[in-house]
């Protein structure tokens, strides 16, 4: 009896590694052959002690003094040249969280453009960002799905017409134009054409790279329909 629940419960053990290394192996996301493993894109990481005097200076500004390695993405990818890389993030700055539209409407814009550049990374580091500041669900959906803009508000409307339009026919019409003058002033229009092109440009570096996310990051930016 002794012999038969030893056997037993090696036969079990045996299950449960094997399930468990089903799972891992399915959970598993195969990369590129040029693909770095640690940054996740086709370029090496950039190290603080890899920077000259005035690259490092840079480096501190966006990642900080307690780091020697950067964000994966666009930090890490536009300190390749620490002039660009200081320029972004100023822009970056003052156009996510000072411009007049507001932190609910500026995530919006992002999704937006994320979504009609297929920018995998980018959405999916900003889906949650915009729940977090109030941009409805119903709203993100009509992003992601690529659905007709419907019975939402004339603010959420405007933004994704803007975007679509920018995008897909290269144009702002004179009409669209001076509707986002009206909900968002002149300022507030120019602001967001410059968060549209600030994403637009980091989603650039970011194919180019073909920058992947961290296993830890699920992918949440489906293919359009």
């Amino acid at each position: 009896m002794q012999k038969i629940l030893r056997v037993v419960l090696l036969l079990n053990a045996c299950f449960i590694i094997n399930c468990s290394c089903a799972v891992a192996a399915g959970t598993t996301r195969a990369l590129p052959k040029d693909i770095d493993p640690v940054s996740l894109s086709r370029l090496p990481m950039i190290y603080k002690h890899d920077l000259d005097a005035e690259g490092k200076r840079v480096f501190e500004y966006i990642a900080g003094t307690d780091t020697d390695t950067p964000n994966i993405g666009p930090v890490n990818i536009s300190l390749y040249n620490p002039k660009i890389a200081e320029a972004m993030q100023m822009l970056n700055q003052e156009v996510r969280y000072h411009s007049v539209i507001g932190r609910r409407y500026t995530e919006l814009a992002i999704l937006v453009i994320s979504r009609e550049f297929d920018q995998q990374f980018e959405w999916s580091m900003h889906e949650k960002t915009a729940r977090d500041e109030g941009v409805p669900a119903s709203v993100i959906d009509t992003i992601k799905y690529n659905r007709p803009v419907r019975g939402l508000t004339r603010q959420e409307t405007l933004i994704i017409r803007f975007g679509r339009q920018l995008m897909r026919e290269h144009k702002l019409d004179s009409k669209l134009f001076a509707e986002s003058v009206q909900l968002f002033g002149r300022r507030g229009t120019v602001e967001l054409a410059a968060i549209m092109g600030d994403y637009l440009m980091g989603g650039t570096l970011l194919h180019v790279v073909d920058q992947h996310l961290d296993k830890e990051w699920p992918p949440l930016l489906p293919e359009k329909n």
